[in-house]
């Protein structure tokens, strides 16, 4: 994306037949979208929670959205569907995770952002600033962030967040005693992170890396010195861009390759 470009928004419907288009914006934003998730809204609200090229974190109610769109433009008296906005970041907003937005979750909904700039952040959408910020090392170079997830989110006490780095390191992090839970290195940039589920002790991960490669951790097994047991793959023979576990089955975990292909692997 130019700098020049703007944040395209477009919102479909999904049908038997098809998908039907509910709105469309091609310049949404000033700068281009990197990054959303609807994990921290209610089913009822809607509300897309976004991260941008430069540094913003905002969150935008689409009804109205979508409800202004459908309107003549003079009828429309509030165009603003922007709820929140803050500057999160200093440069791109690589990766966003939302939790607390269904109603089996547990605790509030939270956000979690990472950026260019190293620095991991959990925000509140009640408050105008991050409520917890993860900050590199001022020692060491700072490496960009590349992908969030929340986990370990099965009472109203306990929550992690698990971050993911362009070096090849991989961060567990406890919300609750503000501590450094697991740390290690894939040898490869990390290019995303999930647990198999967020609302349940902490159980399996997955993190896909360059290089055609995603590791599959156990994080209920864990050596003092040798950390996390784990199973390395290859796949795709290009990039490893993504995991996502079906959420009916978290046995049962799909990646999507840089070749263009899908590969669909049970525990």
């Amino acid at each position: 994306i130019s700098p020049s470009s703007k944040g395209a928004l477009r919102i479909y419907e999904l049908e038997r037949d098809g998908t039907k288009e509910l709105f469309q914006d091609l310049s949404f934003r000033p700068q281009g979208i990197k990054c959303s998730t609807f994990g921290a809204s209610r089913l009822a609200s809607r509300h897309l929670a976004m991260g941008d090229y430069g540094g913003t974190l905002s969150i935008c109610d689409l009804e109205r959205a979508i409800s202004n769109d459908n309107k003549p433009k003079k009828q429309i008296q509030d165009t603003t569907v922007e709820i929140f906005s803050m500057q999160g970041h200093t440069g791109i907003v690589n990766a966003i995770d939302g939790i607390g937005g269904t109603s089996c979750s547990c605790g509030a909904p939270e956000l979690a952002t990472g950026g260019k700039d190293g620095c991991v952040k959990i925000w509140d959408p009640r408050v105008n600033q991050a409520v917890v910020t993860l900050d590199p090392d001022k020692a060491s170079c700072s490496r960009d962030c590349w992908s969030v997830a929340f986990g370990n989110s099965y009472n109203y006490d306990e929550r992690s967040i698990l971050a993911g780095f362009d070096n090849g390191d991989v961060k567990l992090f406890d919300l609750r005693t503000n501590t450094m839970r697991w740390e290690t290195n894939c040898k490869n940039g990390v290019t995303s992170v999930q647990f198999d589920r967020q609302d349940i002790e902490m159980n399996k991960i997955v993190v896909t890396t360059l290089e055609s490669k995603f590791r599959c951790y156990d994080a209920r097994t864990q050596h003092s010195e040798d950390g996390l047991a784990f199973l390395s793959e290859r796949a795709h023979r290009s990039t490893v861009w993504t995991a996502k576990h079906l959420p009916q089955n978290r046995d049962i975990f799909m990646t999507g390759g840089g070749n263009g292909g899908f590969n669909i692997y049970k525990y």
